[in-house]
């Protein structure tokens, strides 16, 4: 069964107002709705619009790397109850293939090994032939205690909008 075949089922994650990857309100940003399929895996649906081109037709590679780098990350806030917020200390893109334009891509994150405030992910986009465009791998290390504070999660408009 083909990635874009298959239904996404499981829990929605939540999105921030301004987050250029997740952000809703953002008026420049990418408004990604990522969902849990299963422990450690997300996935989200994702079709580019030309104002991120590279070269016509062809995705532009850091908007692929911040789409990768997303994922990555965020495959470890699979449990809704215990939110973790991480940035990455280093990602490595391969660019397998050019991520085109216009058409919808499966974008997928899986949680790798963590240990203490340090983890590893990988991510990957897809065409809707399930072929993998590209891929990264990240380390991530969690924010700093008191970056952000988990009780004014709300005012920063992080929350499960409805689809």
């Amino acid at each position: 069964m083909k990635l874009q075949e298959k239904k996404i089922i499981g829990e929605k994650q939540p999105n921030s107002r301004d987050c250029f990857i997740c952000g809703l309100e953002n008026p420049v940003g990418l408004r990604l709705k990522i969902y849990i399929t299963e422990p450690g895996v997300i996935q989200a649906t994702y079709t580019a619009p030309d104002h991120f081109q590279g070269y016509p037709g062809i995705l532009h590679g850091g908007i692929t790397a911040a789409l990768l780098d997303e994922m990555s990350g965020r495959a470890h806030m699979d449990d809704p109850s215990d939110t973790r917020f991480m940035f990455s200390a280093r990602i490595e893109v391969k660019y397998r293939r050019t991520v085109p334009l216009g058409i919808p891509l499966t974008i997928i994150g899986k949680a790798g090994k963590s240990v203490g405030k340090k983890a590893d992910a990988w991510a990957g986009i897809y065409d809707p032939e399930d072929t993998l465009l590209a891929e990264a791998n990240a380390i991530l290390i969690d924010m700093p205690d008191g970056a952000i504070s988990m009780d004014g999660l709300e005012a920063l408009g992080w929350k499960v909008y409805p689809d």
